[in-house]
């Protein structure tokens, strides 16, 4: 299923890039535009975590740098029967995380370390076993590819700003050019909003089940949450922010209003009641 919500994406995301090509350069900018699309989605498959992490200025650590953490993360993989992702650190003290890579061989699992600071061990091992959900689930290539092809929509539509149309004889009407460079960034947003949402719900579950406390994940987003509305997170951008496990977004952008992840009320108020199950079951 995650596979066909990923075309569709990659379809719907490289038709908007190759609508601003032919709105503000014609012909030749839509062709332009889907050559770039396609150089852009080989890109994304690739090195799509190497890009996510850049952004976030993350740095991949070792066993020997942080053995704690890795072995925590070592532990909830085993339990997940899935392969031992690679561990990074996000260097932004307000607390976050999440998985980024293009299937569970080659999945990435990033923390910022003010989570680390922020968190009990309990709190943090929920946290973690909620991004191998989205590992064991695949989610990690649809929200790799979402986030460099939103950036690549969304730097487009800048552009645009500063760069004129080649052809100025084109019939055309510069309100409807306007509309297209303002609204192409808000339908990038909705693509990944209309993917997200579902996707967070699956993963607190998955964290439950590994981990048999979701009142500690619960407790770790109401955390987290709270961190990131008073200081959201240095790095964050709208093209990247439905990866993180709360919106790093919130109270500092008009994006927050585009929020790729459920109320934290609702999760909180789903993860409680999965331990009243797990406690009268």
């Amino acid at each position: 299923m995650n596979g066909f919500k990923t075309f569709i994406l990659i379809t719907l995301m490289t038709g908007l890039l190759i609508v601003l090509g032919d709105v503000f350069y014609g012909r030749n900018g839509a062709i332009l535009a889907l050559i770039a699309g396609l150089a852009i989605n080989g890109i994304s498959y690739f090195f799509s975590d190497r890009i996510v992490l850049r952004t976030y200025k993350a740095r991949l650590v070792t066993q020997q740098d942080e053995p704690q953490l890795y072995a925590t993360v070592e532990n909830l993989a085993m339990r997940a029967d899935l392969p031992m992702p690679r561990v990074a650190i996000i260097p932004d003290q307000t607390p976050n995380a999440f998985a980024t890579g293009r299937n569970p061989n080659h999945a990435v699992v990033a923390v910022t370390e003010g989570i680390r600071r922020t968190l009990s061990t309990a709190e943090l091992e929920g946290v973690l076993a909620h991004e191998l959900g989205h590992v064991k689930h695949r989610d990690i290539l649809i929200g790799s590819f979402s986030a460099v092809l939103s950036q690549a929509i969304m730097f487009l539509s800048r552009m645009a700003f500063f760069i004129s149309p080649r052809d100025r004889d084109r019939s055309g009407s510069p309100i409807a050019a306007m509309a297209v460079m303002i609204l192409a960034p808000i339908a990038a947003l909705i693509l990944q909003m209309a993917i997200s949402r579902s996707r967070e719900y699956m993963a607190d579950e998955f964290s439950a089940k590994i981990t048999g406390r979701p009142d500690q994940l619960a407790s770790a987003l109401e955390k987290i949450s709270g961190y990131n509305k008073q200081k959201p997170m240095r790095y964050a951008e709208p093209s990247s922010a439905h990866m993180m496990i709360v919106n790093p977004l919130s109270g500092s952008s008009l994006a927050a209003l585009f929020s790729t992840h459920p109320p934290i009320g609702k999760r909180i108020e789903r993860l409680n009641a999965m331990l009243g199950k797990l406690y009268y079951s």
